[in-house]
């Protein structure tokens, strides 16, 4: 992971994420959380996953595992993704649909290709990103929440396509149902398309997922895979550089410091040692009709952030 320098007035930061190889050609890119950046507003986790091509008998396979104080968000652009969950959701997700997963006390869940996908060739594309939750809401009850796609507002003027998958933005607000305030929206643009992303927020950052982007008015722009990060109400307007799509993200920041270690966060250490012995001792609730499970790794290099 790795950042770069920018001289365009309103920007803070840019992070270069690096990608990752999962075997069998599918890669992840993870923006978040980074050496040099932890989070955007609650975002504390930004990956986008693929495109990846699966021939017939292949796809995705992510084993049961557990999940605190967090809500993870799944949003594709292609392909379908098969959810299971421990509170007993059993969901498709398809391309413009919303997966809200609140693992609050503590969930378990698994992510795969489902079997009738996987009798032919497929593919997958989306982006994955984990919300920390409140102090006040880190254990809530676990819960899951589907929206379709038909649900989640969308806009379109000048060659420019705003969907508000969660909070709000450009006059827009999403059902999904989120524990503190944030924006989460993807944008599509034509060549030469704008976008002035709103400074309502503290925090925000464009991740650009294809295409190109100029700063109006400014020398230098930012390429496909770039997360950049946005000073504090500066006010700033994007050009397309060929078709383009972006993903906007932010929030408030939370006054207290975020832990991560694997799957879990937490504002407290010690809530984050209890989930490590639960896990290890099976303790969470099992994913119905699901008999594998993804160990807890070893201790891993600690990252440190500014």
């Amino acid at each position: 992971m790795s950042i770069r320098s920018s001289d365009i007035d309103g920007v803070e930061q840019v992070i270069l994420p690096p990608t990752r190889d999962l075997g069998d050609g599918f890669t992840v890119r993870r923006a978040l959380p980074s050496a040099h950046r932890r989070m955007v507003g609650p975002f504390i986790f930004f990956d986008q996953m693929g495109p990846a091509a699966f021939r017939g008998g292949e796809g995705l396979d992510v084993r049961p595992h557990p999940h605190i104080g967090l809500a993870t968000v799944t949003y594709l652009l292609g392909g379908e993704i098969m959810h299971r969950d421990s509170v007993g959701s059993v969901q498709a997700i398809r391309p413009g649909e919303v997966n809200w997963m609140t693992a609050g006390q503590g969930i378990v869940h698994s992510e795969r290709t489902g079997p009738e996908q996987r009798a032919a060739d497929t593919s997958l594309y989306g982006l994955q990103t984990w919300i920390a939750l409140p102090a006040d809401k880190e254990e809530v009850a676990a819960d899951f929440a589907h929206y379709k796609a038909a649900a989640i507002p969308t806009a379109s003027a000048e060659g420019t396509t705003v969907t508000v998958i969660a909070g709000s933005a450009d006059g827009m607000t999403s059902p999904v149902m989120t524990f503190s305030d944030l924006v989460y929206a993807d944008i599509v643009l034509a060549d030469g398309a704008r976008y002035r992303p709103g400074a309502e927020h503290v925090e925000r950052a464009l991740y650009v997922v294809e295409g190109a982007i100029q700063v109006v008015g400014q020398t230098g722009g930012f390429a496909a895979g770039e997360l950049v990060v946005l000073k504090p109400e500066a006010e700033v307007v994007v050009r397309a550089e060929g078709p383009t799509r972006l993903m906007l993200i932010g929030g408030e920041p939370f006054p207290e410091q975020r832990h991560i270690y694997w799957n879990f966060v937490s504002s407290r250490p010690d809530r984050i040692e209890q989930a490590k012995a639960d896990w290890r001792g099976r303790r969470f609730a099992d994913v119905p009709e699901e008999h594998e499970f993804i160990p807890l790794p070893d201790e891993p290099a600690p990252v440190r952030y500014p």
